[in-house]
């Protein structure tokens, strides 16, 4: 019989196919009794329980070192680990930065230009992506600042960034995002409108490596990154940016080239 199977409660037996004897009654009322005893002591001495742990928080160093390794076992090779710096304070990102990890993503333009702008100097093999929804009037600026944009999902945000690289020289990796869960309330390209959205960037002459997404809240991961993947491949391009703190590990399974992981690599926020 399969462990978990068919078995009710009381059924079970030991090696020596004895069943366990229940606590007696009398007994469980006296650990009840002594439990409530313990709790009026500490309260009249003015103490305070407190539940010990001999396992400290992790350090960011050891998150990303787990994460990485889990990455590795997941996929070969492994998707490139994008560490979400939003809303980080300068230590975290000191600390990331001191474990030798210069991939970065960031969802505001204003935010990533205040924690990234004055640290090229230090770190120039530093890798900014955006990874939140860009307003065209803030093409310009994304495009001095980043060297990837995940989030290409409309024709006139095709035309504010060639015009921006246009202006700026500078030529940026670019992904398109899909709104693989077609929520009205959420950026990106529906899955239908994506080769005339590919086409329509072609011909500004900007160049898409790869595809975005973010499922549904609430809904399996797995058949979203299954799309995303699908799409990838009928349209010719080789990056998958796609799987977050909870799911890094099945996006990776499913051919994620990139990971955007936050709260599982910083720890969450105070």
């Amino acid at each position: 019989m399969v462990s978990g199977a068919g078995v009710r409660a009381g059924s079970v037996t030991n090696r020596a196919g004895v069943k366990p004897l229940a606590p007696h009654a009398a007994n469980v009322r006296a650990l009840a009794r002594a439990a409530a005893t313990s709790l009026r002591r500490a309260r009249l001495w003015g103490s305070t329980l407190i539940v010990m742990s001999d396992t400290a928080e992790p350090s960011i160093s050891q998150r990303r070192e787990t994460i990485l390794a889990e990455l590795a076992a997941a996929a070969t090779p492994p998707p490139v680990l994008v560490a979400v710096s939003k809303t980080q304070p300068e230590a975290a990102l000191t600390e990331m930065l001191a474990t030798g990890h210069r991939v970065f993503g960031e969802n505001r333009v204003q935010e990533a230009m205040a924690h990234w702008e004055g640290k090229r100097g230090n770190y120039p093999d530093l890798e900014l992506h955006l990874i939140g929804p860009l307003q065209t009037n803030k093409a310009e600026d994304a495009v001095r600042l980043f060297d990837l944009i995940q989030t290409l999902d409309r024709p006139k945000l095709a035309d504010a960034l060639a015009a921006a690289m246009q202006k700026t020289g500078r030529r940026l990796r670019l992904m398109v995002q899909v709104n693989t869960g077609e929520e009205p309330q959420k950026a990106g390209v529906s899955p239908a409108d994506l080769p005339a959205l590919l086409e329509y960037a072609a011909g500004k002459g900007l160049e898409i490596e790869g595809l975005m997404c973010i499922p549904p809240v609430g809904e399996p991961a797995g058949p979203h990154f299954a799309l995303l993947a699908e799409l990838a491949r009928r349209a010719g391009l080789k990056s998958l940016s796609m799987g977050m703190s909870s799911d890094y590990t099945l996006a990776a399974r499913f051919g994620a080239t990139h990971v955007r992981v936050g709260s599982a690599l910083f720890g969450e926020r105070a």
